[in-house]
């Protein structure tokens, strides 16, 4: 069959326009790609898993969430434009904000968003039955040292053992705080938030003393009936002497990446979660052994009332 020019001009230029139609389709679905990491711990990841399908059920975008260690490392890796936010950061363990934050005096290489609404608080804790039982006048750390054979283990030698924060990307520094305070206590690090409060209950179900690094909001304070122990408070001493501050919680993310998705940076900086409903979430997860997946979308089909104003 015989084509004539100007067919031969008119079907170069749909094909033109085909192809230039498939490679801004193809740009617009990368640009609605994102990567963030999945937080160590419970209570984090429930925010993250929030704000996940949020942004992919709400706003169109494909997040690939990656498991990688909490800290210093998740800073970097947004600054350098691997990911592209990260969730609920507890201000009193990041050095790393100083450096990147202009918040906080940094050079800005990594934004601050805004609040999560998990407000949380951390110090060291005993067993209740041992303040009633042995240690009636145990209330701070300048008296562990005087009931320190109670806790101390095979391990430990004379030393008193502290189950500590449980991997040292959290930043806690507890080995440091125990030595710069005198206290002649063994920080131990289980390597995942999970054994240590098995650990704990296993201690709490033989009655046997223990002293454990633990935060609120969390179940543990329900299953458990523990006592803070008093640490220098936070900003008299340099850390890590000093105990944690309120911790008002915060999610972060690349500036460049942040700039351009500018609906995700909005309902990354207008969460709000109360610890109310974060420590519901956790326990449904840790206690009842229930998929994160499936608790955080009912959650969300139940609460669109709250989330529609995180949107713009």
């Amino acid at each position: 069959m015989k084509i004539n020019t100007f067919s031969k001009v008119i079907a170069s230029g749909v094909v033109a326009t085909l192809m230039s139609m498939t490679m801004a389709t193809s740009v617009q679905a990368d640009s609605k790609r994102l990567t963030s990491p999945i937080p160590d711990w419970t209570g984090g990841a429930v925010t993250c898993k929030i704000a996940q399908i949020l942004l992919e059920q709400e706003l169109g975008y494909k997040v690939k969430a990656i498991s990688m260690p909490s800290g210093p490392g998740v800073y970097e890796a947004i600054a350098a434009g691997d990911l592209d936010y990260a969730c609920e950061s507890w201000p009193s363990y990041s050095a790393s904000k100083e450096i990147m934050m202009t918040k906080w005096g940094g050079d800005g290489s990594v934004s601050y968003l805004g609040e999560v609404g998990v407000i949380g608080t951390s110090t060291y804790f005993v067993p209740r039955y041992f303040i009633d039982e042995v240690a009636n006048d145990l209330t701070s750390y300048a008296q562990l040292n005087k009931y320190k054979e109670h806790f101390s283990t095979i391990e430990t030698g004379g030393k008193g053992r502290l189950i500590a924060c449980p991997t040292a990307g959290w930043e806690c520094r507890d080995q440091e705080r125990l030595d710069l305070l005198g206290v002649d206590f063994v920080a131990v690090e289980l390597g995942t938030e999970a054994a240590a409060w098995a650990e704990a209950q296993a201690a709490y179900a033989r009655h046997e003393p223990f002293l454990l690094y633990a935060w609120t909001p969390h179940w543990i304070h329900a299953a458990l009936d523990l006592v803070g122990i008093e640490l220098p408070v936070y900003g008299s001493v340099e850390w890590p002497e000093s105990g944690w501050g309120e911790d008002i919680t915060f999610n972060y993310g690349n500036p460049a990446s942040m700039s351009a998705h500018g609906d995700a940076a909005y309902l990354l900086g207008h969460m709000n979660l109360s610890n109310v409903e974060q420590s519901g979430l956790v326990m449904a997860i840790d206690v009842d052994g229930r998929d994160i997946d499936e608790v955080v979308q009912e959650w969300v089909d139940a609460n669109k009332d709250e989330w529609k104003h995180w949107l713009l």
